[in-house]
């Protein structure tokens, strides 16, 4: 459930809402709004907006991970070992922003609760997957294939297409935004459930 709402909050902080019908018993009509988002978040703003520009991510983007992940609390921890405000599993995108930093290893819980790293690290992450779906010739097709991806990982979504991952980002290429929204409602669980 947790991506579908993280597409819905990029999308409302965006002005967008093609192609999302919330579905009307859900609390999120409650509290998602982008005034809502907008008062959460503004503490980090300063933050947000220095690795957007480093990074060339889109503030809306981190805004929207921030408040789906974390709510804002930057000692928000997962069940599953995500941590901080952008919920930055130490051994997975950490490992990657270490390798992408020229570093070895992955980082601390005690950097990853740190909201300047965080969210540094976590924009980082989101460019790297950004750059990895560069070949996504349909731009908004790219955006909700690195929002997938920073939820459940590249391999999970690009094994909905193929085994391959260059065959899923040929698959990819071939579909409008629409029917690449249909396959992820389709085929990514958490999703399911949230739009119909």
């Amino acid at each position: 459930m947790k991506l579908g709402i993280l597409i819905i909050c990029f999308l409302l902080l965006t002005g967008s809402s093609q192609f999302f019908n919330i579905k009307k018993n859900l609390t999120i009509n409650y509290f998602l709004n982008k005034n809502s988002i907008q008062n959460t978040l503004n503490h980090w703003n300063d933050i947000v907006e220095i690795a957007a520009h480093k990074y060339k991510v889109d503030e809306k983007l981190i805004k929207s991970i921030i408040y789906v992940e974390s709510s804002g609390n930057p000692y928000a921890k997962s069940k599953s070992n995500a941590i901080g405000l952008m919920q930055i599993k130490p051994s997975s995108a950490g490992a990657e922003v270490y390798r992408l930093y020229g570093k070895k290893g992955q980082p601390s819980i005690e950097e990853l609760y740190n909201p300047k790293i965080n969210i540094d690290m976590g924009t980082a992450y989101i460019s790297f997957l950004q750059k990895k779906f560069s070949t996504i010739k349909n731009k908004d097709v790219m955006r909700y294939a690195t929002i997938v991806s920073y939820v459940n990982g590249t391999s999970a979504l690009l094994k909905t297409f193929s085994k391959n991952s260059k065959e899923a980002i040929d698959i990819i290429n071939t579909m409008t935004t629409q029917s690449f929204y249909t396959h992820v409602k389709k085929n990514i669980q958490q999703f399911k459930h949230l739009v119909t």
